[in-house]
């Protein structure tokens, strides 16, 4: 599921994109507006089905984590730290299969 959330002083909107038991898998820059944060999550439905869309990076400090690029090798979203390669790579496979066809729920919208 993708969830929608501004930052603590209200300003910007964020999205990250959380597997089934709820741990984030990816998370996005900030954004000035609600549209472009929605486009967004757009962009990462539209390239996870891409494996060449994942960028793979090992850490200076021993860690590893990946980045989902647009077609124009823009970041649009950045994973947490793994202390494995077999970890990135498994947190890359749970983008692919979860954000395609996941559900967008907007914290940001008053009851």
């Amino acid at each position: 599921m993708f969830e929608i959330f501004k930052d603590k002083n209200g300003e910007k909107f964020y999205f990250r994109l959380k597997a089934k038991n709820g741990e984030i898998i990816l998370s996005s820059q900030g954004y000035a507006s609600k549209a472009t944060c929605k486009s967004g999550i757009d962009s990462v439905k539209t390239n996870a089905a891409d494996a060449a869309s994942f960028e793979k990076v090992d850490s200076d400090s021993g860690k590893f984590f990946f980045r989902l690029l647009a077609k124009n090798k823009q970041v649009i979203g950045t994973s947490q730290m793994y202390g494995t390669k077999a970890g990135r790579d498994g947190g890359v496979e749970s983008v692919m299969k979860n954000a395609p066809g996941a559900e967008v729920k907007d914290t940001t919208v008053e009851a």
